[in-house]
């Protein structure tokens, strides 16, 4: 059992205790999560005290601020094992370095008649892209699908990863039905048969250790918004040798070595995918983020998510009419509960809800094919993250169960 308190940990995050959110019970947490005192007062102290143009500035204060974003740039790579700093590409969210990769990469590598072969969990983020160098390059778009009742890839899907496979893209774990895909095992699978792989790890890195090089992906995509970090900072991890024989996503400052009214050189990995002037106060707060993870451990956020996910489900599969959606054990759900009740909008359960202070997700979740492919349009999503209570689960199952009755059914 893990010794960590997390009830205090509760207390590093001002957003509960703000006179606003009295009585808030936030569990939107796979959207994005709440920041930490610790991550707030890293950005500003960065604004204080470094704020300069980095990369550019001979003078100290630009230096503290190049010292400041380069140093974010090591702990990312630490945070997820890469093996060198230069690895890592700052990005706005996973949706860029998604879309990097599909322009960076796959418009130079693919052609026509290849597959490219992703799942039908995938998020948009994650299918937009690859329709788009699908019809760009005339190659197909090959889809592994999953049992319906319990999210999981049969073995048999993965003979669909042939030779003809010139990229793998497949989320670590599904923002709907929240299960963890073996994404080293697809991984292996993709490198036997010549294609690169590519991993969408936005709702595995708030949740459990991830690391890299052991996973053998050649591209890890990434949000920090969702693991304690600001919005618009992102993060791709990709191979070296590979992101060496890369074109630039974006052109302009900052990337170059040398211009030329003919021509340009571009500059060394990673900044050669890094134009323009970048978010160094982002940088800055997803370092804060991944020191204040690392110093909780992934084993105990594991075990608290798990736990905390197992009384949700478990209580809500108590109550009549209501469905989650997923696996039957709630220790692969990854702190995400989706549901319908029978008769109510998804739309409406989120507004009654709220009317309770309860924060939860509705809709198609940025997830359109899955839906179809379960006959499920529109969802209630759930999701928990290592700052909320078992009394906020409390809360929320006696307000769910009451649901249909307010909305006028007797039974």
């Amino acid at each position: 059992m893990s010794n960590v308190d997390f009830s205090k940990l509760r207390n590093d995050f001002p957003l509960f205790s703000a006179k606003e959110n009295s009585g808030l019970i936030y569990f939107d947490n796979a959207a994005t999560s709440q920041r930490p005192i610790q991550v707030i007062d890293a950005v500003s102290e960065f604004y204080k005290r470094d704020n300069a143009n980095p990369l550019r500035g001979l003078y100290d204060l630009s230096m503290r601020a190049t010292d400041d974003y380069e140093n974010a740039r090591s702990t990312v790579a630490k945070f997820i094992n890469a093996k060198e700093a230069s690895e890592i590409i700052f990005t706005r969210n996973t949706s860029e370095s998604l879309n990097l990769i599909a322009y960076s990469y796959a418009m130079q590598n693919v052609t026509e008649g290849d597959e490219i072969v992703i799942s039908i969990m995938e998020h948009h983020s994650n299918i937009l892209p690859w329709q788009m160098v699908a019809k760009a390059k005339n190659a197909k778009l090959v889809w592994l699908e999953c049992d319906k009742e319990t999210g999981v890839i049969p073995e048999t899907e993965y003979s669909k990863i042939t030779p003809k496979a010139k990229i793998v893209s497949v989320t670590y774990v599904s923002n709907v039905l929240g299960i963890t895909n073996p994404v080293k095992k697809i991984a292996e699978l993709a490198h036997k048969n010549g294609a690169v792989m590519v991993v969408d790890g936005a709702q595995a890195l708030p949740h459990k250790k991830v690391d890299v090089q052991d996973i053998g992906c050649d591209f890890l995509a990434f949000s920090g918004h969702k693991f304690l970090a600001p919005t618009g900072i992102g993060g791709l991890y990709a191979k070296k040798e590979i992101l060496e024989k890369m074109n630039p996503f974006l052109r302009g400052g900052e990337m170059i070595e040398y211009v030329t009214r003919e021509s340009a050189t571009y500059a060394e990995v990673p900044h050669k995918f890094e134009a323009g002037t970048v978010n160094v106060g982002g940088a800055v707060g997803m370092k804060a983020a991944c020191d204040y993870l690392s110093a909780i451990g992934f084993d105990a956020i594991e075990e608290h998510d798990n736990a905390l996910c197992e009384k949700l489900i478990s209580g809500m599969r108590k109550i009549p009419h209501v469905h989650v959606i997923g696996h039957p054990n709630a220790k692969n759900h990854c702190g995400i509960a989706t549901f319908t009740i029978d008769d109510v909008h998804p739309h409406d359960i989120s507004s009654i809800l709220d009317t309770e202070h309860i924060a939860v997700r509705a809709g198609h979740h940025c997830a359109q094919p899955l839906g179809a492919y379960l006959g499920l349009p529109a969802t209630a999503r759930a999701s928990l993250y290592f700052y909320n209570t078992e009394e906020e689960v409390d809360i929320f199952l006696s307000k769910l169960n009451n649901v249909r009755s307010w909305m006028g059914y007797k039974d």
